[in-house]
């Protein structure tokens, strides 16, 4: 019987390559579709070891909760995440109204020289930190037509999520579970139904606890996933992130792989059709 060699799958012959698989968010491109939050580490130095650990391109910012410059005499984060490195995304953690959240994100822009990438949250209570979408649409709304590319959180509703998208929105980032909480997604129907409409990406946030969280996330088709307690609060964060890391292109990949239709009956791994046996 004559041997079969399988050549090695190198960038220059995959033809699904990490290095091509790019997203589209506004007028940026990205590789990494994983993204990563920068709270709730034990120290600065961890938190630029995990994100690191990532190779993540996109890092959140919490404005009224992290110091970017806005206070002189506190440590910057941006020492340890450059944004000649990675692309710095402000978000609105922490308002419960649309004039709060525009007001935040006109901050973020003046610090950051005009940046205009945002992640938008209008949070209902301070107990599910589930979003409060009559909020989220008004301040979507205000961002956009003064020129903001704007990302936004929002809940699991597909029609939500269309609205958010026609208003000019640059992707729907519906939770998978609650902010924090870790318990993964808890409804994929509802996720595929916004994946299967939308035209803009859609980036699962919030809920994830693990890698197959992520996985499972990629393989419904998101275009990526953003997350900061599942690594931040692992008992090894930097192991973490790498394992996020490996989990979204995994599930990157199946998804592109398109995986073998369920069946309620069994099927042989090695079908006898076609042999003769004596």
């Amino acid at each position: 019987m004559s041997q079969v060699t399988i050549p090695a799958v190198t960038p220059a012959n995959d033809p699904i390559s990490l290095a091509d698989d790019t997203f589209t968010v506004g007028s940026r491109t990205f590789s990494s579709r994983l993204l990563v939050g920068t709270g709730k580490y034990k120290d600065m130095a961890e938190t630029g070891r995990a994100i690191a650990a990532s190779e993540a391109e996109i890092v959140t910012v919490a404005i009224r909760r992290t110091n970017i410059g806005q206070n002189s005499n506190e440590p910057n984060l941006l020492d340890v995440i450059s944004p000649d490195k990675y692309t710095i995304l402000p978000n609105t953690a922490g308002c419960f109204d649309a004039e709060s959240a525009v007001r935040t994100c006109k901050l973020a822009r003046e610090l950051l020289g005009g940046h205009n990438l945002v992640k938008l949250e209008v949070l209902g209570d301070e107990k599910s930190l589930y979003p409060n979408i009559v909020e989220t649409l008004k301040a979507a709304k205000v961002l956009i037509d003064d020129g903001f590319e704007v990302m936004v959180y929002t809940s699991d509703d597909p029609i939500v999520a269309q609205e958010l998208e026609s208003m000019g929105c640059v992707a729907i980032m519906p939770l998978g579970s609650l902010i924090g909480s870790g318990l993964g997604l808890l409804n994929r129907h509802t996720l595929s139904l916004i994946i299967e409409n939308a035209n803009v990406p859609v980036l699962v946030d919030a809920g994830v606890g693990t890698a197959s969280d992520a996985a499972i996330a990629m393989e419904l088709g998101c275009d990526g996933v953003l997350m900061n307690s599942a690594i931040a609060n692992a008992q090894n964060p930097i192991l973490m992130a790498q394992a996020m890391k490996h989990a979204i292109w995994a599930g990157r990949q199946a998804f592109l792989a398109g995986r073998m239709p369920m069946r309620k009956m069994a099927t042989a791994s090695s079908p006898q059709t076609g042999y003769f046996f004596q």
